[in-house]
């Protein structure tokens, strides 16, 4: 892993995010600059599992020309291990597996962050899936299942694995989303893992970024919701990381996005569905329209066709009028940010 991370900057990541980072997504990150590496959706593995084909293509197609991790999540040991094989055929930086989804549907099946409530099966499923990955072997996590208390307990599993790197979204899964990160719970794995550890929580806009680098001195940052929001986000913190003033967004610049991901998340109809393609599109939106203004977010959650999707985003973002840089304290969606801004 450390031979992926750049010599002038901290290394920075694309959050994997289900239904969310898929290959047009990724394709679309990647115009604007985009991660050092990704990371696709996960596949998930039980008995006899095939590999998801969708998520596959964010692979054997990836167009970005960096990185691209596998993701897998579930807790059947003898599966893990052969799927994991499998997708090391394919041009993989890597494997990695998810400890941190807090879906209760997934939770409830042991898998994602629900095996963090047991640390012997936890060990058993790291030890086996070192042992059969030849190459680069990493884990996403998060601080415990029902307390940040929990955390050094996981890291003691952690460093008796030689896993490649740690990406810790800092809160637990009983946390979901909807607290401030534990900045000194990566900051500890910082100094008592002898791999990279990279930051993930909360990363809505560069200044926060730069502050979790600051409080943790972490390798890097992994972004999720944040880079939906805004794509120009990688561009910015490198920016940062230089000393450089940040470029401001625009709301023609927004506008631009908006289309181009239109398109793009249009091109993987087979056949073309005006009604579902815009539905699809307000999942993006949820995160997109956060701060921008509340008429923008009220009527484009409500548009039911192309013409009156693009209609909306003629009307209220033909503008070189600057976004705002935060989404609102407030969001449902953004929650617990302002702490890292104090």
């Amino acid at each position: 892993m450390r031979d992926l991370l750049p010599e002038s900057h901290p290394i920075l990541a694309l959050a994997p995010m289900q239904d969310i980072t898929d290959l047009p997504f990724m394709r679309m990150i990647g115009k604007y600059g985009g991660p050092d590496y990704y990371v696709t959706e996960y596949f998930r593995v039980y008995e006899n599992s095939p590999i998801d084909k969708y998520i596959l293509r964010s692979i054997v197609e990836n167009s970005t020309g960096k990185p691209i991790f596998a993701q897998m999540i579930g807790k059947d040991i003898k599966w893990l291990v052969k799927t994991a094989k499998q997708l090391m055929e394919y041009d993989v930086a890597g494997i990695d597996i998810n400890l941190g989804c807090p879906a209760p549907v997934v939770c409830r099946k042991d898998a994602g962050g629900g095996l963090l409530r047991n640390l012997n099966t936890l060990h058993s499923i790291l030890a086996a899936l070192r042992e059969a990955v030849d190459g680069r072997f990493t884990v996403k996590t998060r601080v415990g299942y029902e307390s940040h208390d929990e955390f050094q307990s996981l890291l003691e599993v952690f460093k008796n694995v030689n896993i490649d790197a740690l990406a810790i979204h800092g809160r637990t899964v009983k946390e979901r989303y909807q607290t401030p990160v534990h900045t000194d719970k990566v900051k500890l794995a910082v100094e008592q893992m002898s791999c990279p550890v990279i930051a993930n929580g909360n990363v809505v806009n560069a200044a926060t970024g730069l502050e979790y680098l600051n409080r943790t001195g972490a390798a890097g940052l992994m972004i999720g919701r944040g880079a939906i929001r805004s794509p120009w986000i990688f561009e910015q913190l490198r920016q940062g990381f230089r000393g450089e003033k940040m470029r401001g967004i625009t709301r023609n610049d927004l506008k631009q996005y908006v289309s181009l991901l239109f398109d793009e998340v249009a091109s993987e109809w087979t056949v073309y569905d005006e009604v579902k393609h815009v539905n699809k599109m307000k999942k993006y939106m949820a995160y997109i329209a956060q701060g921008i203004d509340a008429e923008f977010e009220f009527r484009i959650r409500r548009s039911k066709s192309k013409a009156d999707f693009f209609q909306i985003c003629e009307e209220l973002l033909t503008s070189d009028e600057l976004i705002p840089d935060l989404p609102p304290e407030n969001s449902k969606l953004f929650c617990g940010f302002s702490d890292l801004l104090k």
